[in-house]
């Protein structure tokens, strides 16, 4: 084998033994990826994120996926004629964009769990619904009634146990019941949140459209790759952080004061960030910690 050759074959056992630490502290580990945004519109990201995910149940991870799907939502109300609304960044859901919703979350679902199985690893599509696990109340926007949007007020694990103890990748739909067995289409970000929350996962990941967060959004240099949940909480009262990425960031600092230990926000339009994040030293988007994490 010539020199050129060797150190190729080398970096790559170099990498496999950088790994070898993080595989060992988190298997078994429960991690959610909440994934949607740019990553999902695109078929190549769209089958690398899933790469990534198997491969993390195949290590010894216990991955949940909870997936959203406004893009395809708002290209099929297009379809019918509707213009999609959005309050505070909240989708107007009339009863029939609650069923256009629904049926495009649920084909979206059955997508990804058919990307998981070709890859080896059985997967199983679930949503809120299922099992009771999310039920919600009807959620408002500064007062305003914007429809069939749900606010989780408790969530039942229970399904997920169990579909992780068989060995299967639970893939979650962002869809919940009311008390009177009303469904309601529920922001990803805050299904994730919640979950992440009731299983006590160890990571909580958001793949996104942005490479992190930055103190200042238009200096790439304020680029912030670690930061505690209080750091988290001043920039936030401080008024850094706006637009999307302000209830993202709150819903993160509320998890990992909660039970999550950390959570991460990559740029899902990255191939393999996943993988980048969780197994190299360096890693490449922002990770939130405990106050306490050394």
């Amino acid at each position: 084998m010539e020199t050129r050759e060797m150190n190729e074959v080398l970096k790559k056992a170099e990498v496999l033994i950088e790994a070898l630490p993080y595989i060992q502290k988190f298997n078994r580990k429960i991690i959610v990826v909440k994934y949607g945004g740019s990553a999902m519109s695109n078929e190549e990201l769209q089958r690398n994120v899933i790469k990534d995910v198997t491969l993390l149940k195949l290590v010894g991870f216990k991955p949940i996926i909870v997936h959203g799907g406004g893009k395809e939502i708002s290209r099929w109300v297009g379809k019918v004629g509707k213009e999609a609304q959005f309050i505070n960044g909240l989708r107007v859901t009339d009863e029939e964009t609650m069923e256009i919703a629904e049926m495009v979350l649920s084909k979206v679902n059955k997508s990804l769990v058919t990307m998981v199985e070709e890859l080896g690893v059985k997967a199983v599509g679930i949503s809120g619904k299922d099992a009771g696990m999310l039920t919600v109340d009807k959620k408002y926007a500064d007062g305003k009634d914007i429809g069939f949007v749900g606010d989780i007020k408790a969530v039942n694990p229970q399904i997920l146990y169990d579909l992780l103890e068989k060995d299967f990748l639970p893939i979650v739909a962002p869809i919940g019941l009311d008390d009177n067995f009303q469904s309601y289409n529920i922001n990803a970000d805050d299904a994730a949140c919640a979950i992440a929350k009731a299983v006590g996962a160890d990571k909580l990941v958001f793949l996104t459209d942005i490479e992190g967060l930055y103190k200042d959004i238009n200096d790439k240099s304020s680029f912030i790759s670690r930061l505690t949940a209080s750091q988290a909480d001043k920039l936030i009262s401080g008024g850094c952080i706006g637009g999307g990425m302000l209830p993202k960031l709150t819903n993160c600092t509320e998890a990992v004061k909660s039970s999550v230990n950390r959570v991460h926000i990559l740029d899902g339009r990255i191939p393999h960030c996943l993988l980048l994040e969780i197994f190299t030293n360096e890693g490449i988007g922002t990770a939130i910690i405990r106050d306490d994490e050394v």
